[in-house]
């Protein structure tokens, strides 16, 4: 338990960080999950709109320091190779 005003007020701060992150982390995984739900319908068209709206999205995250930026590449790249294949 925090004693000094300064302690208790880093957990406060700790707090708010933590909830702001995980609605970033959350809405990040929101948009991976409607991708991998066009993908396995086999709906391309609806599998590229979902990706286009994903991609930035997990960019973003990255720039906040959600996910590490290779962790976040790898994801789209991945996510983008999927799609790729629905029409093959």
């Amino acid at each position: 338990m925090a004693n000094t005003v300064s302690a208790k007020k880093m957990t406060r701060k700790i707090a708010k960080r933590t909830a702001i992150n995980r609605s970033r982390r959350s809405r990040m995984r929101t948009f991976v999950r409607k991708v991998e739900e066009a993908i396995a319908s086999g709906d391309q068209t609806n599998a590229l709109a979902a990706l286009r709206a994903a991609e930035p999205e997990i960019m973003r995250a990255a720039q906040h320091g959600i996910v590490h930026k290779n962790n976040a590449s790898r994801k789209v790249s991945r996510l983008a190779a999927r799609v790729k294949a629905i029409a093959a």
